[in-house]
């Protein structure tokens, strides 16, 4: 099988490359890139008339549901949302039910996905820390990284206990895997519902606090820094985490983060519609928080863009805002408010997207590069970042439609992924 893609400005920012040429692939090997390429043979051509062709795009925080949340999403749909986003591979979440803390659940991701869309969009389970997530005993992580568990993390759920907490980046490290944190210490954000102030005091709806977030993720520093570990805060939310993570890196400790569209995008005032898809955990901060993380992205203290999409039916998000689970959808709106909110203000450029979706992803979870060169097995993620588009929730491919940013006018969207010898156009 061949393909022939033209006039594709191609950014891969690892290698410093920024080119306007033809990739002709060949069986999903690259096998030449040149300015000018004449087809021959039995070709499939596109003509990207200057579209970016980057590395493929990762998101390393998603919930697929399944096992065990069907009605929510399953990996079939959960895997449609993320080719239809610009994602050529996902991680997913071990808050399942069965949780991932068995091997026999990792395997089953894995041979359900591999078939999934014919193998298109490629997922790596993150396995729990503990058993059940329930923060008292280790999982057997030995066991699931032999399945195939790229990670761990009692997602959705803190990792409270200190001991506990050491304990997983010891056995974490000795394995070469990393400890996905979510930061959360629950005697002070128990009950709340939104951001601490002067919203939440007006609406009368319980607080979750910013220190709550921050104090989790000083001490899990300081436990890191203690035995040599790797750590990773997931959804940072507030400018006290982000100065925090931004302190540890100038003293070259291996920490890093990732941060979400929403938590860069809107603040806590959108809480006053009342509108259950304005609830997440962490939940909307404040302004200044908004300001914080978007520096925090630009000086690169900030590693990773992720979507957190946490897929909820409708009959879940329509009912009164203290009721309502925490969560939104994310795949399909994540690159266009990148490019809305980073790239067009010129906050980040489009190289240090990139960076952000795909190359920085993989280095935290050591997986394999992607790179666009001779030889390579092609894994692209191809950006229109001039096309202007309205959100539309009901033409979502995930099973879930609760987006706050329903009807909202984005600039910049995926046009196509092709990855395993796949083409898949995002409309």
């Amino acid at each position: 099988m061949k393909i022939l893609v033209k006039n594709a400005r191609i950014i891969e920012p690892s290698e410093n490359i920024d080119q306007v040429a033809d990739i002709l692939i060949v069986d999903g090997i690259i096998e030449k890139i040149a300015p000018k390429i004449a087809a021959s043979g039995n070709v499939q051509e596109y003509v990207l008339d200057g579209k970016i062709v980057a590395p493929g795009f990762i998101d390393m925080h998603v919930h697929l549901r399944e096992p065990g949340y069907e009605h929510k999403e399953t990996i079939e749909t959960g895997l449609d949302a993320a080719a239809a986003g610009g994602f050529t591979a996902v991680c997913c979440m071990p808050n399942t039910n069965p949780p991932i803390d068995d091997a026999s659940v990792v395997k089953f991701i894995r041979e359900k996905s591999e078939k999934t869309l014919n193998g298109l969009v490629d997922v790596y389970p993150v396995a729990a820390a503990t058993k059940h997530r329930e923060g008292k005993e280790l999982s057997p992580m030995i066991e699931l990284v032999e399945a195939g568990a790229v990670a761990f993390s009692d997602d959705g759920s803190p990792i409270e206990n200190p001991e506990i907490m050491r304990r997983a980046l010891e056995y974490s490290n000795m394995l070469g895997k990393i400890i996905i944190q979510h930061p959360e210490d629950r005697s002070l954000a128990r009950g709340g519902m939104m951001n601490e102030g002067l919203v939440s005091t007006s609406l009368g709806l319980p607080p979750i606090p910013s220190i709550a977030e921050e104090i989790m993720i000083d001490r899990d520093i300081q436990i890191a820094k203690y035995v040599g570990a790797s750590y990773h805060a997931a959804h940072i939310s507030t400018a006290g985490s982000v100065e925090i993570i931004r302190q540890a890196k100038k003293k070259n400790l291996p920490v890093t983060c990732e941060v979400t569209p929403h938590h860069f995008t809107l603040t806590d005032e959108a809480v006053r519609t009342f509108d259950t898809n304005t609830k997440m955990n962490p939940p909307l901060r404040t302004k200044a928080d908004v300001d914080a993380i978007k520096e925090g992205l630009r000086d690169g203290t900030i590693d990773v863009i992720a979507s957190d999409h946490a897929p909820h039916s409708f009959d879940e998000k329509e009912v009164e805002f203290l009721e309502a689970p925490f969560g939104i959808v994310g795949l399909e709106t994540a690159v266009g408010l990148a490019i809305t909110e980073l790239v067009i203000p010129k906050i980040l450029s489009i190289n240090q997207l990139i960076e952000k979706f795909s190359i920085n992803p993989r280095k935290i979870l050591s997986l394999p590069s992607v790179k666009i060169k001779v030889g390579e097995k092609t894994n692209f993620t191809i950006l229109d970042i001039q096309k202007q588009w309205k959100v539309d929730a009901q033409k979502f491919k995930s099973k879930s439609k609760n987006t706050p940013f329903d009807g909202r006018t984005l600039i910049g969207k995926c046009f196509a992924i092709i990855n395993n010898g796949r083409v898949h156009f995002s409309d």
